[in-house]
């Protein structure tokens, strides 16, 4: 299996060029037609983990492979993707259209918990096969998210989160998630689930009082009561990363939300995230974002 797949290398592979401020949004949300990427000349799309989040309203017979499953799309459906699961679809019909978002966690950050939905989670479902009249309706909520996006409406990426979760809830009342089809052992995914919980648990950050419990991966697996090795092992099963990048990954992203939405000072940023010494957070965000955070706060 292929590495995952990063927006930029998306951008780059698919679209062939990269929007100017991808790296210095807090969140990312695109929305584009599917058929601009099927056909005869379309690239494959190779089975891996993308660093994103993905959902996709797929019209034609197509073969998904998802994990270590098998599903055929006789007609119309949704396919829900995230930064977990490895997948990829080939096209087996002639006719091929429909539309896609793509979206990172950070885009929703204060508006909902994209985790917590079973669309999302490791033994969720995220093939929705819809009918003709369903597919309309969804196809609708897209071209809103067109409209918005083209708008110059102040809050239109509020609009644009409500439209994914009318797209999100259309789905969970149209066929409910019962079934599993990531086959990763229960304690792993069990694993997993309470190290996410627990990471998130500590954000979002909303006063300069506050100060995260749990930075390094020995912290989270004491708290866990685990072995550091065991909990490594577990994330690398289930997202593809270690339990460091994680961590890193999730700092960063509070990181860039408060330089961006508070007046808070640099010192009292690097404290509430846990760094007890300004050079170290200084140079931890410098090594994420290629950015100091002073420089990063005046994009």
């Amino acid at each position: 299996m292929e590495k995952s797949e990063t927006l930029e290398q998306f951008y780059l592979t698919k679209v062939n060029g990269m929007p100017e401020n991808l790296k210095k949004e807090i969140g990312h949300f695109n929305v584009f037609k599917l058929d601009d990427f099927v056909g005869k000349k379309a690239k494959p799309i190779p089975y891996s983990r993308k660093d994103f989040y993905k959902i996709s309203l797929i019209i034609g017979k197509n073969k998904v492979h998802y994990a270590d499953k098998i599903i055929i799309i006789e007609e119309q459906a949704l396919l829900f993707a995230n930064p977990q699961i490895p997948y990829n679809w080939e096209q087996i019909g002639e006719i091929q259209t429909g539309y896609f978002c793509i979206f990172t966690e950070a885009f929703f950050n204060q508006f909902g918990n994209l985790r917590d939905y079973p669309l999302f989670q490791p033994g969720g479902n995220p093939i929705i096969s819809i009918s003709k009249e369903e597919a309309e309706l969804v196809k609708n909520l897209f071209v809103r998210m067109f409209e918005e996006i083209n708008s110059d409406y102040t809050f239109k990426y509020d609009a644009i989160r409500n439209l994914v979760f009318d797209v999100i809830h259309f789905a969970l009342k149209t066929q409910p998630i019962a079934t599993s089809l990531y086959n990763k052992s229960n304690a792993v995914v069990r694993v997993s689930s309470l190290f996410m919980e627990l990471l998130e648990r500590q954000f979002p950050i909303e006063s300069i009082a506050q100060e995260i419990t749990f930075r390094s991966p020995s912290a989270f697996a004491n708290q866990l009561n685990i072995h550091v090795n065991h909990l490594n092992k577990a994330l690398k099963e289930t997202t593809g990363k270690t339990t460091s990048q994680i961590i890193a990954e999730r700092i960063t992203q509070e990181a860039k939300i408060l330089l961006k939405q508070t007046n808070w000072n640099i010192n009292e940023i690097a404290s509430c995230l846990g760094f007890e010494e300004l050079s170290h957070f200084i140079n931890f965000f410098k090594k994420e974002v290629q950015l100091s955070p002073n420089a990063y706060r005046i994009t």
